[in-house]
């Protein structure tokens, strides 16, 4: 068998998408650069920008849902990256103009935030199209580790780039990688089969999606823990920069390297997600690597200026292990887990709920970094993520997650030994 490296269309996608993937974490770290170096920003502005590239799920999310089940996925992403290329390529354009404002950020994240939403929604129900069903776990496996490798590099290349050039050149390579991943998905050869949707109104449609959701214990459970944790994660991270700049006195550089090699965990929890699911189970591995990495963010706060860094990049190094390892086998349980021609939908509100709250916790971070200070709310976004692990007890007592296709019987889902 030729596998997953032998599937042209698979090494195309991941070739693309790990080329964006690498630009969009250099623009996470740079991004925020921009609005503390380049623009003097506060704590709650910086704030605001994660609020803002994640709004769109809260904006659009239903209704893009909606269109892309009625629609074939691979123009979809055509679409989203072209865009996404435009709108980051619009802030070094407006920097050289000395026209770039804190303004001009927040809308740039939030059209950017627009054209993710679709694409991620496309995109996550474009793969089992391009690979058998047997080796879906080992493409999502291998997607989610070249992420989480960007996430080692992006960081560190962000910080150098801004030592050398600038902060705002790290979201100049995050306009060109979309161009790349334009490229690359224009390539592909496979164009899959897209089911209509039955002839009724869009609310219904969107109404049919939130059902499904709603009346499943798993999904309903997978997605109020989702929708907790990403509150606590995500209000942790829009203010990370602000604490290792500000609070600990780290320059630029030295910023991009402590993320880059706390991020190094999602790298080791991508390779061994596919054996800690054979070694325990999918469902038993899934818990044991939520309730790993919420202890491990406890770390942070404590972390100080100089070797006292160590402490952060242990903790980011713990809870980006756990969290990876455990989106890795989530990921592939949704996918075979859901009616294929609901995905988009069910996808859709769940991460409703799910990414709707980190608009929320990126306001929260930044109201609370400003007025309890931002230490203490690193401490407080940790004891929400410990809070959260009940929420996942419907999966307590499962060895392996329940798998069905529409109109078949539960069955187990295969993993790799």
């Amino acid at each position: 068998m030729k596998g997953l490296w032998g599937n042209r269309d698979f090494r195309l996608l991941w070739t693309g998408e790990t080329t964006s993937m690498l630009g969009s974490m250099v623009a996470t770290t740079a991004l925020p650069l921009v609005a503390v170096v380049t623009l003097d920003a506060s704590t709650f502005q910086v704030a605001l920008l994660t609020a803002a590239a994640w709004l769109p799920w809260l904006l659009v999310g239903l209704p893009a849902g909606a269109w892309v089940d009625r629609l074939p996925k691979r123009p979809v992403m055509l679409i989203c990256n072209t865009v996404s290329m435009a709108v980051f390529g619009s802030i070094p354009l407006a920097a050289a103009f000395g026209v770039l404002t804190m303004s001009f950020l927040l809308v740039a994240a939030l059209l950017g935030g627009v054209a993710k939403v679709f694409f991620s929604l496309a995109y996550r129900a474009y793969l089992p199209s391009l690979v058998p069903g047997g080796d879906l776990l080992g493409a999502n496996a291998k997607l989610q580790g070249s992420e989480s490798a960007t996430q080692v590099a992006g960081p560190g290349l962000a910080g150098l780039l801004a030592q050398a050039f600038g902060p705002v050149s790290g979201v100049l390579a995050d306009a060109v990688s979309f161009g790349v991943s334009v490229l690359c998905v224009r390539a592909i050869r496979v164009r899959e089969a897209v089911v209509p949707p039955a002839r009724t109104r869009l609310r219904s449609q969107i109404a049919e999606g939130l059902r499904f959701v709603a009346g499943d214990r798993y999904l309903r459970s997978m997605m109020a823990f989702a929708a907790v944790s990403n509150l606590a994660l995500s209000g942790y991270q829009a203010i990370q920069i602000v604490f290792l700049s500000r609070t600990l006195g780290a320059a630029p550089g030295l910023v991009g390297l402590v993320l880059a090699v706390a991020a190094t965990g999602g790298v080791l929890g991508a390779a061994l997600a596919g054996r800690l699911g054979a070694r325990f189970g999918a469902a038993r591995a899934f818990l044991l690597c939520e309730l790993f990495a919420a202890p491990m963010m406890l770390l942070g706060p404590l972390s100080g200026p100089g070797w006292g860094l160590g402490l952060f990049v242990l903790a980011e190094f713990g809870v980006c292990a756990g969290v990876v390892a455990s989106n890795v086998l989530t990921t592939t349980f949704r996918q075979q887990y859901c009616p294929p021609e609901l995905f988009g939908r069910i996808t859709s509100s769940a991460s409703l709920v799910a990414y709707g709250t980190i608009p929320l916790a990126g306001v929260l971070g930044g109201v609370l970094g400003e007025t309890i200070g931002v230490r203490e709310t690193l401490w407080v976004m940790s004891g929400v993520l410990i809070a959260a692990l009940p929420l996942l007890a419907p999966y307590r007592r499962l060895r392996e997650f329940p798998a069905r296709a529409a109109g078949r019987p539960p069955r187990r889902l295969p993993l790799p030994t």
